[in-house]
């Protein structure tokens, strides 16, 4: 059974500060709420372990007690290299590249560290059965560990959702649900999650908070795991991927944490890469909580809106936002590909941000950068 972390002292608004209690706070803070701009909730803890301390344990695990629950259901999430690729590094002029191979986690993508501990709070919390819309990473990881669990799972995706996704659903016994537009993904969620049928992973909401907040608190391991590696050091920038910036602000969290405990001495500058202009436009001054049209081949980080927790990560860490179109992300492939890395394209663009970034002067020829390949290429070729 989940246990929950004793030094787990309650939840703070991202926007507000406003503090609470240890709870639910599905669609956002309710002061953030009340003012018309929902955000979603970082987790107070009274106290947190030495990120340095001996343990037998990897993975997740090996960082219990820094997160929301110290027992949790794991199919062995985390843990993933950080490889240096020196010949990418010279390729795209600057001075160091690590590449985080998320792509090595149980069901082939980061979702599995969300997954873990949202369905550890199902459990806590006695409830049957958890949920996600999803393109497929989060509903494919969501099912896996629901499974493993014991619980039911129900995701639901658009019509369009390609055949490989509802092969791995219906393998771990998913129930999929079907619509004809994201946002009545949305709708459909709501419904339920409001009637008590579903606990939610993702988020169900507009203006949109972001994911289940106990499992945001898994993304923070990225963070200490290349802290770890690079032996309290820190890149001076990392590049991911984004929709609505779970990761991102997970990765931002980790980091923050470090850098208060005096494990590392700076925050690495963190770049939301996005598929048209989303966060771009949010920090030249629009409005967070807007519907910024665009479209995208890129369905792992497609969508139309921007939640508050990414902008905070961006803005807090010093970073930006990079735009890569479609056509460029498909030669990304290629362009990864030549130095061994096979990465799915919504997760392939990281190769044009950097390129973007260094041209633009952003990064320096001395710069040492961490990029986060979120997915693996082999679920992009199962799709054709």
């Amino acid at each position: 059974m989940p246990t929950i972390n004793r030094n787990l002292t309650g939840f703070s608004c991202m926007r507000t500060g406003t503090t609470y209690p240890v709870g639910d706070y599905l669609t956002g803070s309710p002061e953030s709420i009340r003012q018309g701009r929902p955000a979603n909730l970082r987790a107070i803890y009274g106290s947190l372990p030495a990120l340095s301390r001996p343990s037998p344990e990897r993975g997740l695990q090996r960082y219990r007690d820094r997160l929301p629950y110290v027992a949790f259901p794991s199919l062995g999430e985390g843990g993933t290299p950080l490889v240096p690729a020196p010949r990418l590094a010279t390729r795209l002029g600057i001075g160091s590249l690590w590449v985080k191979m998320e792509s090595q986690n149980p069901t082939g993508s980061h979702k599995d560290r969300l997954s873990s501990l949202v369905v550890a709070r199902a459990l806590d919390l006695g409830r049957p059965c958890v949920a996600a819309a999803s393109s497929g990473n989060g509903g494919a990881s969501l099912a896996a560990y629901a499974a493993a669990a014991g619980l039911r799972c129900a995701v639901v995706t658009t019509d369009s959702i390609p055949a490989c996704w509802k092969k791995a659903l219906t393998a771990y016994n998913a129930e999929i649900v079907l619509t004809k537009t994201s946002r009545q993904r949305w709708e459909i969620m709501a419904e339920k999650v409001e009637a008590g049928e579903w606990y939610p992973a993702t988020n169900f909401t507009s203006p949109v908070v972001g994911s289940n907040l106990f499992g945001l608190q898994g993304y923070k391991t990225i963070a200490y795991e290349m802290a770890e590696d690079l032996r309290g050091g820190a890149p001076d920038a990392v590049v991911i991927p984004v929709s609505r910036g779970d990761l991102l602000w997970g990765v931002y969290e980790g980091f923050r944490e470090l850098v208060v405990e005096g494990v590392m001495a700076r925050m690495p500058r963190l770049f939301a890469v996005e598929p048209f202009p989303r966060l771009t436009r949010v920090l030249a001054g629009d409005d967070d909580t807007g519907i910024f049209e665009g479209s995208t081949r890129l369905i792992s980080i497609g969508g139309d809106t921007v939640a508050y927790q990414l902008v905070e990560g961006v803005r807090a860490s010093g970073g930006g936002a990079v735009v890569v179109a479609d056509d460029a992300a498909a030669d990304d492939i290629g362009r990864l590909g030549c130095h061994g890395f096979y990465a799915e394209a919504s997760s392939a663009v990281v190769f044009s941000a950097v390129a973007s970034l260094r041209a633009a002067g952003t990064l320096g020829a001395d710069d040492a950068v961490a990029v986060v390949l979120t997915s693996h290429g082999f679920k992009d070729g199962l799709r054709n």
